[in-house]
């Protein structure tokens, strides 16, 4: 009798134990330096409150917008010790853990848009998968625009750069060894840096996108843009594997799928808000600065090399880099 219900009472303790334990709940920190009552902020929310609720808040996201963890690199550095579980990060960033995900951010590289959108239906599946290989799970990747030469004093030719106190980011070493080959020494600063760094003249010339400009101010320090797409940027919203495989199999599926969604709707979003900042920086005075098409040769050879560079130094890796040059010429001739 004893040993019947000595049974008994450990088989009930090993199925609440179990239950308990599957029934856990699980919370991503996640940390950005975009503020709150941005789109990505707003999308962010949007699909991480989705998730709480299909998962019955099994999933939840915690959310430190506005750089309050520090840059990119502070970020991934709490991500390392777990303080946090993930980040809104810059690609280039993450091109420490994954040179690959750089093959976009080639020096004019792409001429438009519709170029960008077909090259990426090919090459967006081998970033996804190197940064899980580098151990983040990245649902998709999320489009910035293009950057643009933005500054204090005109730059229409790239004679023009080399007396420019020109802004990179920190932990960026692809974007300041495609800068330098332009033959300018570029400044490296934090991203939370660059608007004080304007402002006293320590830098006087940026590389971002239209909607970037405007939601971290900086156009208030700015007079001029070259009319040029000189790089295209996107983001990722990264998760620790480690982090995101304490979830349950089917609660990993629904925070995919929802997360994927929202943060495909806010690529969709940065597009339409790049043309509304375009619009809205016209009618602040600044000046848009078109290059002749002898000064636009030079800014196209010189951007070809810098891109021939990074491969050589295996910055970049070849075969992805010739696939998108491949891709770009398939386009182009069918266009």
């Amino acid at each position: 009798m004893f040993k019947k219900s000595f049974v008994q009472v450990f088989v009930c303790i090993l199925m609440i134990t179990v239950f308990c334990g599957s029934a856990q709940s699980v919370t991503i920190k996640i940390a950005t330096i975009s503020p709150e009552g941005s789109s990505w902020m707003e999308q962010m929310r949007k699909g991480a409150n989705q998730v709480a609720k299909a998962t019955d808040n099994r999933v939840k996201f915690k959310f430190y917008p506005g750089g309050v963890m520090g840059n990119d690199k502070a970020v991934l550095r709490k991500i390392r010790i777990r303080q946090l579980q993930g980040g809104a990060l810059m690609a280039g960033s993450l091109s420490g853990l994954f040179s690959g995900n750089q093959i976009y951010s080639q020096p004019m590289k792409f001429r438009s848009q519709e170029e960008v959108d077909y090259v990426r239906q090919h090459m967006d599946d081998y970033i996804i998968k190197g940064f899980d290989d580098a151990g983040f799970v990245c649902f998709t990747l999320i489009g910035g625009g293009f950057a643009y030469i933005m500054s204090k004093s005109p730059i229409a030719s790239v004679e023009d750069l080399k007396d420019r106190k020109i802004w990179v980011p920190d932990n960026d070493k692809s974007t300041v060894d495609s800068v330098s080959s332009f033959g300018v020494s570029p400044i490296a600063l934090p991203l939370a840096d660059v608007r004080t760094g304007l402002q006293s003249g320590l830098i006087d010339t940026v590389g971002t996108s239209p909607v970037g400009a405007v939601v971290l101010q900086w156009h208030t320090e700015i007079k001029y843009i070259t009319n040029i797409p000189l790089l295209y940027i996107y983001a990722v919203f990264a998760i620790d594997k480690k982090a995101f495989n304490k979830i349950s199999p089917d609660d990993q599926k629904i925070v995919s799928d929802m997360m994927t969604q929202a943060l495909q709707e806010l690529d969709r979003i940065n597009r339409q808000d790049n043309i509304k900042a375009i619009e809205a920086l016209k009618k602040q005075g600044i000046k848009f600065i078109t290059p002749s098409q002898n000064q636009m040769n030079e800014w196209m050879a010189t951007a070809a090399k810098a891109s021939q560079e990074m491969i050589d130094a295996e910055d970049l890796p070849k075969e992805p880099a010739d696939k998108v040059t491949a891709l770009l010429e398939q386009y182009r001739k069918n266009q």
